[in-house]
Formats: C-alpha cells, structure tokens, sequence
C-alpha cells in the first residue's frame, strides 16, 4: 500500500509496526531496555548498521520507532528522531548540526527556553544568533551573514500567536543555502506541513496537542534523511531519547489528533469572537481572524486557526493578574494543548524574567494574557473568561 493513497486520519490510526506472533490489534508497550541477537555474526551486523533493527531503547524501540513513522507520514519527511521533551528536540537538533563559529538567524519571537539556548549556552560554543523581527520578514536577508547555517522560526509564534509565511522562508533557505528549521508544535501536522513550503527540519514539542492531555512529555525532529542521521547519531551517544512508555501513548494519542484539532479549533475561533467584541479587551491575535495581521498567510498556508489565542486586556500587568485570580473553571498552567482550557499571564510569569524592552520586542505586552483553549462545552469556556473580565 502507498501512503499517498490514504488520508490523514488513515495515515495516523493505520500507521503501526508489525505484530508480534500473538496477533495483537492494538501496538503493546515494549518496556525493554535491550534486545537479545541471534549470534555473534548477527551481533556483529546489527552495531555496523548492515542490518536495520532493534539494539537498544536509548537507539530505538518497537513504540517510538511507531510514533516516529506516524509523524514522519503525515509531515512528508523521511526520517525522525523522538526525545524525552520538545526542548531535547530543539536543542538536540541544533547541537547536531551546528559548529563553534556557525550563526543562527532566527525570529525574535520565540519559546522562553529556545532564546535562552540562542542567547545564554550556544555563545559558550562560539555559535551566535540574530534575532529579526517576525512581522517584518523582508528584512530576514540583511540578518544573513557567510557563516550563516540555520534559519529557525515558529509559527504561529508562543506566546504572541505572530505568523510567518512558510513558503517565503524555503525561497531565502534554498537561495542562501541554509537549513529551514520549523517549530510546528501549536499547528501540529495536521493544520500544517512546513516540508511542502521548503523545511528541512520540523520540531514539535509532543508534550501539547499531539498529546492532547496533559499526560506525558515527548518531542520529535523530522525532516531529511540526511540531517537526521546526524541528529540521531548525536542524540544515540548525548541520550535524550523519549521512553518506550510515552512513545506507546502518544502514538495511540496521535490516532485521534485530527477530531481533537477540528474541535479545539472550532471552540477557539468561538473564544476568539467573543474576546474581539469584548470591551474590556484592547485587541485579540488568532490566526483566523480577520483581524490578524498575517490573516491571509494563515489561510494559505494553515488548514485551521489553531487553539491558541493571545489578547491583551486593559489595565496592564494588574489587570492580567486580577483577571488569573477571578478565574475558576479554567486552569492556571504553563502547559497548552491540553483537552483542559488553560490561561497564562506571560508578563508576570513564563517571561517576567525579561526586561520591559525584551519583552515588547516579542510582541508581549503587560495586558497579554495566552489562552489554550479545550474541548469544554465552549459556552463554559466563554461564560469563566467573560466573569473574569468583568
């Protein structure tokens, strides 16, 4: 059977290894650390490479060898690395293909974490990064220097919900020779597949809607063949492997990720007009509304909104903090993608480490507040933010 022939929820819940001899319908958990050879010569041939199998867990296993295909099918990509946390798969990704002397050029607006890998450890190694603004890609080429090796963005962007055309970013990559690095976690493969607009790499924190409950952490790098040999050797020797356990969930996970997606978003673009036509509310960024600025990139290149809106309430910092304390059916978390709505106060929380300049230059503000919005009845959802508001 080609792949090509099936859709996306095919595609996610067909996706398995073979079975075992007990004809089992559903993949079993393979909690093994080590797997046993034939003979010496087998032995031999396994640690070569000549045979293709199972060695060790810190290398691969029956259940992340699976969740790995699934993600590799349904982005377009050749090969696959899974990691025990979306930031092992950033940093491992990076770490792998990058060398003291080697620069980034990189959106501004980026995971907490990610900009403490560009600013705080990588200059350690000598490797540097330029931050351009995501609003003004024309500029991207100027950032562009002869020891430029990475391009990496996110889009839609945390917490700032900004969107970057995908397809404008392959054509400076493939000009400038540089790999295309794109976080996709908040559009997940299903809304969105950066390889068919020029990626060579997509990294997903596995941790949020592929999971989709707030139960396991994961991350994943797919993309080429030939980087992910290097990702995957680097990440065989340093270990950050994801568990065979959180491998097995989130590949049964993922078997429902386009019916949860389609409702997550359906309750999102709900919240996100009813929080336009607020009028304690300055101004809301969901990709799907009109109102975005990049409102056309998102619909060309994003098969849904995502479930991520941002919105700034008035007031400032005190009025973010009063809105938190008043809510009660959603929940204060740093986590997104969870069937659970979820609100954050990015400026007095996940980024009240940056200075007021640091954190206006990623689009956040003291009134932003960062909703992931669930698969509650979404009248609920609306009913807790609107008394929150008041």
């Amino acid at each position: 059977m080609e792949e090509q022939e099936f859709g996306f929820e095919t595609q996610a819940i067909r996706t398995h290894i073979d079975r075992t001899s007990y004809q089992e319908h559903s993949t079993p958990l393979f909690l093994s650390s080590s797997f046993v050879f034939e003979d010496a010569e087998d032995m031999r041939a396994s640690f070569t490479e000549e045979k293709v199998r199972n060695i060790y867990s810190r290398f691969s296993n029956p259940n992340t060898t699976e969740f790995v295909d699934k993600v590799c099918t349904m982005e377009g990509a050749e090969a696959g690395y899974a990691f025990a946390t979306g930031m092992a798969a950033i940093y491992s990704s990076l770490a792998a293909l990058l060398s003291s002397g080697d620069h980034i050029v990189s959106a501004g607006s980026v995971f907490g974490s990610t900009h403490a890998l560009f600013m705080t450890y990588f200059p350690k190694w000598n490797i540097t990064t330029s931050y351009f603004d995501i609003n003004e890609p024309d500029t991207i080429e100027s950032f562009i220097q002869p020891n430029t090796k990475i391009l990496y963005v996110e889009t839609p962007t945390n917490p700032g919900v900004d969107v970057i055309d995908l397809e404008l970013l392959g054509q400076i990559a493939e000009k400038h020779n540089l790999i295309l690095i794109v976080d996709n976690c908040f559009a997940t493969p299903y809304i969105q597949q950066p390889m068919k607009y020029g990626a060579h790499i997509v990294i997903h924190s596995a941790t949020k809607l592929m999971d989709g409950q707030g139960r396991v952490l994961g991350g994943i790098a797919v993309g080429n063949a030939d980087l992910i040999r290097q990702i995957y050797l680097f990440s065989r020797n340093t270990g950050p492997a994801m568990s065979p356990f959180n491998a097995w969930v989130l590949s049964k996970s993922i078997e429902t990720l386009a019916l949860r997606v389609e409702r997550h978003c359906e309750n999102a673009m709900k919240v996100a007009e009813f929080l336009e036509n607020h009028p304690n509310v300055n101004s809301v960024k969901y990709p799907f509304l009109k109102s975005h600025p990049k409102y056309e990139v998102a619909k060309k290149q994003m098969l849904l909104g995502g479930n991520i809106i941002a919105f700034e309430i008035k007031g400032g910092i005190e009025a973010g903090r009063a809105f938190l304390d008043k809510i009660k059916l959603c929940s204060l978390s740093a986590n997104i993608g969870d069937a659970k709505t979820i609100v954050t106060h990015p400026a007095s929380t996940t980024h009240s480490k940056l200075s007021t300049e640091e954190k206006l230059a990623v689009g956040i503000t003291e009134g932003l507040v960062r909703v992931s919005v669930g698969l509650e009845t979404v009248k609920d959802v609306i009913a807790d933010l609107e008394q929150a508001l008041s």
